[in-house]
């Protein structure tokens, strides 16, 4: 799964969660019905909203949700899983966007794309996804030659670019993609009076995509001398978390300008969701479980998994008889962990992750067996039962996030 809305199920009401689960699986298994098994490999957190603006713009329709069959990713279960339209648009421009992708990491040369047997093989399987593509939104009147065309003229503006180039012409292209994206869902929905916020909503998702993509990537690739926009224009991250706030800033504005049904999943994705993923790219993400007032410091390993440094139970100042100090005797030796081997571990880590306990609980660790605690799980409880955002219903007053929601 790849995308930059990854929200955590803790942080969902137990509705929404269904509801979000509903169009993640409806989105994997439309691509699997109109394009085979291989397809269901694009899925992604991003290309659902696609699937979640068209529902909660027309409704739930009758027949728009079926039940489906066990799956390893959701543990075995059964589970109400989105279809129709939606889905499909979802599919689509998911296949188009993930055929960039290919391409891009062909042309920078990245990994085993450096070869060219891999890479013309590469090649081959992002021109399939692209003609899939076309065919499914052909048939529900969305014409991905724009997304197509916005691929395309990415690479020259990226050939182009240097220091002083605005990060915003590098980003145009991917605006532009998003924004036609998200405009069809009025049409599929039979709601054009909201062609033109969604459209606008797109245009700004879309440049938060490109930009918090290349923030997460600058070290990688400054490292690998693969192109990243913010070392090419000579951005500074200071700048580029600006556009990021002005953008967020503006999708908030946007959506107030469209016609919902039942926009609470949607706002909750792309209000509160996307402001997360900003702090996230920019490391100032946190819970004030573990950061204190607000939650806004930077979440670290030890605050994520396990207590803080030291040793809250050592000898105080002034006793050395406590236990730890120095007059008490030395603590027994620790018995060895029974750890796994590279294979057998990694085995684990894909049951783990495939579960989402890695994620949404506690676990013991894939390779040394030491119990950890996922990051959002100390704020689990709390979330679930705060109700503070009055527009969402959602909302963890804790947390800091949501109460006395202005968007």
């Amino acid at each position: 799964m790849f995308g930059i809305v990854r929200p955590c199920t803790h942080r969902l009401s137990e509705g929404l969660r269904v509801e979000w689960m509903a169009h993640l699986c409806g989105l994997c298994l439309a691509l699997r019905a109109d394009h085979g098994q291989f397809a269901r490999i694009v899925t992604n957190y991003d290309g659902l909203i696609v699937s979640v603006l068209t529902e909660a713009q027309a409704g739930p329709a009758p027949g728009g949700r079926r039940t489906a069959g066990p799956c390893p990713l959701r543990a075995m279960r059964t589970a109400p899983v989105a279809q129709g339209e939606g889905a499909r648009l979802a599919a689509a421009v998911s296949l188009v966007l993930a055929s960039a992708k290919v391409r891009d990491h062909v042309a920078d040369r990245d990994g085993l794309l450096a070869r060219r047997p891999v890479a013309a093989a590469a090649r081959r399987v992002a021109a399939g996804w692209d003609r899939a593509g076309a065919r499914t939104g052909a048939a529900l009147g969305f014409d991905t030659a724009l997304l197509v065309d916005a691929v395309d003229r990415q690479t020259g503006i990226e050939t182009l670019a240097g220091l002083g180039t605005p990060l915003l012409t590098v980003t145009e292209p991917t605006e532009t993609a998003t924004a036609a994206a998200f405009a069809h869902t009025a049409h599929l929905a039979g709601k054009p009076q909201n062609v033109a916020p969604l459209a606008e909503a797109g245009r700004l998702f879309g440049r938060l995509a490109h930009l918090l993509d290349a923030v997460e990537d600058r070290e990688a690739d400054a490292a690998s001398g693969a192109w990243n926009p913010l070392t090419a224009t000579g951005t500074p991250l200071a700048e580029a978390r600006r556009l990021c706030d002005d953008a967020l800033h503006g999708v908030r504005l946007a959506l107030r300008e469209v016609e919902f049904t039942d926009g609470k999943l949607v706002h909750v994705l792309l209000a509160h969701e996307l402001r997360r993923s900003v702090d996230r790219a920019f490391g100032t993400s946190s819970c004030s479980h573990q950061e204190g007032q607000g939650g806004q410091g930077l979440l670290t390993p030890d605050g994520s998994f396990g207590p803080p440094p030291g040793n809250p139970y050592g000898a105080p100042p002034g006793n050395p008889y406590a236990p730890g100090g120095p007059g008490s005797p030395p603590p027994p030796p620790q018995p060895p962990r029974d750890r796994r081997g590279l294979i057998a571990g990694c085995l684990v880590w894909v049951g783990l992750a495939c579960t989402c306990q890695m994620c949404c609980g506690s676990f013991e660790d894939p390779w040394s067996r030491e119990q950890r605690q996922s990051p959002c799980q100390s704020c689990g409880d709390c979330c679930e039962a705060c109700n503070c955002c009055g527009q969402c219903g959602e909302g963890c007053c804790c947390c800091g996030d949501s109460c006395g929601c202005d968007c």
